[in-house]
C-alpha cells in the first residue's frame, strides 16, 4: 500500500517514517507539511493510506480529511496528533485509525493490521456501496450512509435505516467483514459509525446515542472497553 505522511513537524514526521518502514507492505510516496501541500501530493500519488496531523497552518488535517473523502477513490485516513480532543471528529469522518504522539510502535502495528488489505478499490465500493435485500420478491437497495445499525434476531438481521426497516438473509459478521463502515458494539448489534453521536454511562451500563435516532442502543461490555478506549484516543 502506497502512504502519504503529513505533518508540520520534520521530527514527528521522521519518527513515523521509520515506524511505518519497518512494515514491508506500506511504500512512502510523499511527505507534506501542510494541508495544501497534502492535498497536492494526494493528487499527484494516489496514496491507498494517508497518516494525518492535525494541528497543521493553513488547512487542518480534518479540513483535509474532508476534502480527501470527496475524492472518487478516498484513500483511508489515520490521524496522528498531540490533540487527543479530536477522536470524536476522526471517527465521524470515518477514519480507520487515531494515533497520538509521541507514536509507540505496537499502536501503529495495531492501526495497520486492522486496515490490513484494504485497497482504494475496496474503499470506493465501501463509499458507493449499497445493503441489497428481498422483499415480497423483489431486489431492494439502501444506500449504506443511510444505515444506522443493524441486530441479529433469530435467524435473520434487522436492519434500521433513515428509510426503515428491513429484514437481511447475511450474518452480522458477514456484513461487517464487507463494509468497514459498520462498527460492532454488541455481539448482536453494528452500528453505522457515520452516525455515531455519544457514548452514554448509566446505572445498567452503557449506551450508544446515533444521529437520526430516537433509541439509545446498549452496548456489551467487551465492546465498551473498546469504545471507550477509541474515545479516550489509543486508537480507533
Amino acid at each position: 500500500m502506497k502512504f502519504l505522511l503529513v505533518d508540520d513537524e520534520p521530527l514527528a514526521r521522521a519518527r513515523l517514517k521509520r515506524l511505518m518502514l519497518a512494515h514491508n507492505d506500506f511504500v512512502l510516496v510523499g511527505e507534506a507539511e501542510d494541508g495544501e501541500q497534502a492535498l497536492q501530493l494526494s493528487a499527484q500519488h494516489q496514496p491507498d493510506l494517508v497518516l494525518l496531523d492535525i494541528e497543521m497552518p493553513n488547512l487542518t488535517g480534518l479540513e483535509v480529511a474532508k476534502a480527501l473523502s470527496q475524492q472518487p477513490i478516498p484513500p483511508a485516513l489515520v490521524f496522528v496528533t498531540a490533540h487527543p480532543q479530536h477522536a470524536l471528529d476522526a471517527l465521524q469522518v470515518a477514519a480507520a485509525g487515531y494515533l497520538v504522539k509521541p507514536v509507540e510502535a505496537d499502536a501503529l502495528a495495531e492501526v495497520l493490521q486492522r486496515i490490513g488489505k484494504l485497497t482504494r478499490a475496496q474503499l470506493e465500493t465501501q463509499k458507493e456501496s449499497v445493503i441489497s435485500y428481498q422483499l415480497a420478491g423483489c431486489l431492494r437497495q439502501v444506500p449504506l450512509s443511510a444505515v444506522l445499525y443493524l441486530v441479529a434476531e433469530d435467524k435473520y438481521v434487522r436492519l434500521v435505516s433513515e428509510q426503515g426497516e428491513a429484514l437481511l438473509e447475511q450474518s452480522l459478521r458477514q456484513l461487517e467483514q464487507r463494509y468497514p463502515q459498520l462498527l460492532r458494539i454488541h455481539r448482536k448489534v453494528l452500528i453505522n459509525r457515520q452516525h455515531f453521536v455519544a457514548l452514554h454511562q448509566n446505572t445498567q451500563g452503557y449506551q450508544v446515542e446515533l444521529a437520526g435516532c430516537a433509541q439509545r442502543l446498549d452496548v456489551s461490555r467487551r465492546e465498551a472497553t473498546r469504545l471507550k478506549q477509541l474515545l479516550q484516543q489509543t486508537t480507533l
